[in-house]
């Protein structure tokens, strides 16, 4: 059912979340999901050693990323892959089975139910692919049978059509290329690939994953199930979500709304348009609701919206690396007048509140010989500063020692020397700006620097963004949420 023929909006409680943002969780969640996230054995069906074979993509990162349970490698054909013994069916494993990966076709998949039904499993991940998603009336009737089979042996099923969880802690990971570190951040994502570009570019900007979960069909286990679970995890102190379409509008809202007020839950929905609805559809069988009631939906419920993927990213990064700000005054540096201007002008349009420089801090500036000391404003044009003993991180610490800054903003693509330290009890909270279209893809010295500037923003916990408007918009949005929170 689509969020516009599910939602009733009048008969739901329609005023803001007005409950504060809690940080803490309980210490182990008690969600029934918890047993999915903790096997002890994993089975794949339909393993290979072919690196070309789906079989082998599900096989492969197990592996990879050090699984600790024990890995059963499931398929008639062999009796070895990558050195592991083969098994010619579930039934024939020696041991307990609690995860199932199925990379079977569809037609073999109520056999394998049955097989799996002899030993005990709790959980089906179905990677399987080309049921109802293909719109074809005998897909969408073989769906509807494995879900009846499924449910007749008590046994969860994660998909189809999914990558399923990436929980790199356990050693849980759908690709062999996804970081290996663990952070805060949980996912819940309709689709495979916006899950794995996600987590790799993130981990670019040093944000790490506590848990992801790719759900394609939600033929069972749907998007609120896993929005539950994640709200009760300590693991996760951030919730990302990609959602083509919900299966309960009510049932989604409501659970939106207690998991918002317990995390930031930040939000991207796909399928928006005439076009984006019908790739939906072809995607992950989804009926993709009214813009208009999605919007009122997650505004209302508390959460976090994002228009695309770069955007979830800024956002993400805002909230790992940020403290809570509720003061939109903020203070920019910049290296030119140009680029000056253009930063008050996209500071402002984002709604944040370019003030003055303070006449205390010209006071400084001229109590420390700086030439520009009465020329200088906010935006802070750096150009001037050229040939003076006096730079970017210089101006960030006179900045951050004032308590008229909320926050602060600079572009510090070359000129950061890693030695801006608080004045008082805390720093201020500084957005980094490092702009890459400035770098040609054959200036490998450039190319270098940027990566030790990053290293060097995420070993401070410094968050940065590719332009000025990109971090400007990113803070407003973490501003209207902590302000909303009180």
């Amino acid at each position: 059912m689509a969020v516009d023929g599910a939602l009733d909006m009048k008969r739901e409680e329609s005023s803001s979340i007005s409950s504060p943002h809690v940080h803490k969780v309980s210490s182990m969640s008690t969600n029934t999901l918890e047993e999915i996230f903790h096997p002890q054995s994993i089975a794949v069906v339909g393993a290979s050693d072919n690196p070309s074979a789906r079989g082998y993509a599900r096989t492969a990162p197990l592996l990879k990323h050090g699984y600790q349970g024990k890995i059963y490698l499931v398929n008639p054909k062999y009796s070895e892959i990558l050195g592991i013994k083969a098994y010619a069916s579930i039934r024939d494993i020696p041991g307990p089975v609690d995860y199932v990966i199925s990379c079977v076709p569809a037609p073999e998949v109520l056999g394998m139910l049955a097989d799996c039904s002899q030993k005990g499993v709790k959980t089906v991940h179905l990677y399987t692919a080309r049921l109802s998603e293909t719109g074809r009336r005998e897909a969408i009737e073989l769906e509807q049978k494995i879900l009846t089979e499924a449910r007749n042996q008590g046994i969860r099923l994660i998909g189809p059509n999914c990558m399923g969880i990436y929980y790199p802690r356990q050693g849980m990971a759908f690709n062999d290329a996804l970081p290996k570190e663990s952070g805060s951040v949980g996912l819940v994502s309709q689709s495979g690939q916006a899950a794995e570009e996600l987590a790799r570019l993130a981990s670019l900007r040093g944000v790490y994953f506590s848990k992801a979960i790719s759900y394609g069909n939600a033929l069972d286990l749907n998007e609120c199930d896993f929005l539950d679970y994640l709200s009760q995890d300590a693991e996760t102190k951030i919730i990302l979500m990609y959602v083509e379409g919900v299966k309960d509008g009510k049932r989604f809202f409501n659970t939106l709304r207690r998991a918002a007020a317990t995390k930031p839950v930040i939000i991207i929905k796909g399928g928006r348009g005439k076009s984006g609805t019908r790739a939906a559809a072809s995607h992950t069988a989804s009926l993709a609701g009214s813009m208009n009631i999605w919007e009122a939906t997650v505004t209302q419920a508390g959460a976090i919206p994002a228009e695309d993927l770069d955007e979830l990213i800024d956002l993400t990064v805002s909230f790992y690396f940020l403290p809570s700000i509720k003061g939109s005054r903020v203070g920019v540096v910049a290296e030119g007048g140009g680029s000056s201007v253009l930063a008050a002008d996209q500071c402002e349009e984002a709604g944040l509140d370019v003030i003055a420089l303070p006449t205390e801090i010209r006071e400084e500036l001229k109590s420390k010989g700086i030439p520009a000391w009465d020329w200088i404003g906010n935006p802070a044009d750096m150009s001037i500063m050229l040939g003076i003993d006096f730079g970017v991180d210089d101006m960030l610490e006179i900045m951050a020692g004032n308590q008229n800054f909320d926050l602060l903003i600079a572009m510090m693509e070359h000129r950061y020397r890693g030695r801006l330290k608080p004045k008082g009890n805390e720093l201020k909270p500084l957005l980094a700006v490092m702009r890459e279209r400035s770098l040609g893809s054959d200036d490998y010295n450039s190319w270098k620097l940027m990566r030790q500037m990053r290293k060097k923003f995420i070993a401070a916990n410094i968050p940065f963004y590719p332009t000025i408007r990109r971090a400007a918009r990113s803070a407003r949005k973490l501003i209207d949420y902590y302000q909303k929170r009180g």
